[in-house]
């Protein structure tokens, strides 16, 4: 049987579901501890965060911290995809259980480094997701596409493409144990 997308999406949402909650702590810490050793190289820039459901890597941590020193944005969501708001308390959570900042006037489009979360993960590094396509629709909107760091609590990966041309592709994958860079995006970056 070909393995397709919706099966491979069902198989790491199962796995997250499955996935114990004994060391979760643990797990957030050591991915917040490589987020922000990979952000250490980046100061004074536009960063989109994800602000976590249950079943997500919770980098809030790193989301505070890096308050200090970049601008932070949040997604909003409008219609079928979202668009990016300033980070700022307090949160109201909406559709989908997502918590979000209070909307804006301005049309920000740029930012420099997008860090998304993933739910699984194909041969070429493109993300799978909850399957509402958001992300991908977001990314197609952007001027400039931005460094892009994929965060996954528990790796689901296939060494299959399975994923269509317009999903989201990452330059470095980061999980508890693992940070994957995407050579062919490292190449056309030079």
């Amino acid at each position: 049987m070909t393995l397709t997308k919706t099966t491979f999406r069902k198989k790491c949402l199962q796995k997250l579901r499955n996935t114990s909650q004994h060391n979760k702590l643990y797990k957030n810490y050591l991915i917040n501890k490589k987020l922000k050793s990979e952000l250490k190289k980046f100061k004074n820039k536009k960063i989109l965060f994800y602000y976590p459901l249950n079943m997500e890597a919770d980098i809030r941590k790193t989301l505070h911290e890096m308050r200090k020193f970049s601008d932070i944005y949040i997604p909003f969501m409008v219609g079928k995809s979202f668009k990016m708001v300033p980070f700022r308390l307090p949160l109201k959570k909406k559709e989908f259980g997502i918590f979000e900042a209070g909307n804006t006037h301005k049309n920000i489009n740029k930012i420099d480094i997008a860090i998304v979360p993933a739910v699984g993960v194909d041969g070429s590094l493109q993300r799978v997701g909850f399957g509402k396509g958001m992300y991908d629709r977001f990314f197609e909107k952007l001027k400039k596409r931005p460094y892009t760091i994929f965060i996954q609590e528990e790796i689901c990966y296939t060494q299959e493409h399975i994923c269509d041309a317009y999903d989201v592709t990452c330059d470095v994958l980061l999980t508890p144990t693992l940070r994957v860079t995407n050579a062919r995006k490292s190449q056309r970056r030079k």
